[in-house]
């Protein structure tokens, strides 16, 4: 007779044992993983906080408030224009996709359903997503820039095309998160279809849209190449957003970070940085409005 027959404890063990070391295999795996993902994030961190804090803080606040210097060799402060034309951009793009991307979202699955337009734009959504940010920006520049000239409305065009495909596919997703027992319960109270999406179905998927959104302008907030084809290279201030050229943070890491110049490369690091607080700060207030908004649910 086997080992196995006359002592079937052993057996046993001996499962539990290779069961044991597949989970502890299985976490080291993942703790690598894990450690993988946030090394090249670290880092990244590092670099920009260490380099572009000096910076940002030598010259505190004329770093943000100052005109971008005209030679790039001159050391010194700031970027103000660029901060007010990336908020002038992404602020435009973001009051044009993601209205738009939220009532697409909401045809696409509350009345679209499996229709054939609906699916054709569905397919053009992940068509649009994949699309590469240089074709949107050379888009605007031919139908726009080329009879209007560069503006920070230009930019915000290119950026709401980079934004709305994200916007709509996210939106869809939460939308179809929310359990159908809610709206049937908000039809048999004798609410319509529209009132049933507008007080039920919205507010049920606020918080993930608020995060694909937010996703969206993240995106849009560090894009470069669709803004040299639309806003321009200004180095002074200009509030307005359909006239005359402007610039972005985004387009002055690329022009400071290419120059030959040390002090254009440390304005790079600094804008760099800038960029990445306001970032930042952007997740933050969006967190807090969507754990405040589900306490007060």
């Amino acid at each position: 007779m086997s080992q196995s027959v006359l002592h079937p404890g052993l057996d046993l063990r001996r499962k539990r044992s290779w069961r044991s070391t597949k989970s502890l295999l299985m976490s080291v795996l993942m703790g690598l993983s894990v450690v993988a993902v946030l090394i090249p994030l670290i880092a990244v961190m590092y670099a920009v906080i260490s380099r572009g804090a000096g910076v940002m803080f030598a010259s505190f606040p004329e770093f943000f408030t100052a005109e971008i210097p005209m030679i790039s060799r001159k050391a010194g402060p700031g970027m103000g224009p660029a901060i007010v034309g990336t908020l002038l951009a992404t602020g435009g793009a973001t009051l044009i996709a993601v209205p738009l991307g939220i009532l697409g979202a909401v045809y696409l699955h509350e009345y679209g359903g499996t229709t054939k337009f609906a699916s054709i734009v569905r397919f053009m959504t992940t068509v649009m997503t994949g699309v590469p940010s240089i074709v949107m920006g050379l888009f605007i520049y031919l139908t726009w820039t080329m009879k209007f000239g560069y503006s920070a409305f230009g930019g915000a065009l290119a950026l709401a095309c980079l934004m709305l495909p994200v916007v709509i596919s996210s939106t869809e997703q939460m939308l179809r998160l929310v359990p159908t027992n809610l709206r049937e319960a908000s039809y048999a109270l004798g609410a319509s279809k529209s009132r049933t999406i507008v007080s039920v179905v919205l507010p049920a998927a606020l918080p993930g849209i608020v995060s694909g959104s937010l996703l969206a302008i993240a995106r849009a907030a560090g894009e470069t190449a669709p803004l040299l084809f639309a806003v321009g290279a200004a180095t002074a201030y200009n509030p307005h957003l359909f006239t005359e050229a402007n610039t972005a943070l985004s387009l002055q890491i690329f022009s400071n970070a290419t120059s030959s110049f040390v002090a254009a490369q440390e304005r790079a690091w600094g804008a760099a940085l800038t960029l990445m607080t306001l970032t930042f700060m952007l997740t933050v207030i969006a967190r807090i409005f969507t754990a405040r908004f589900a306490l007060k649910r």
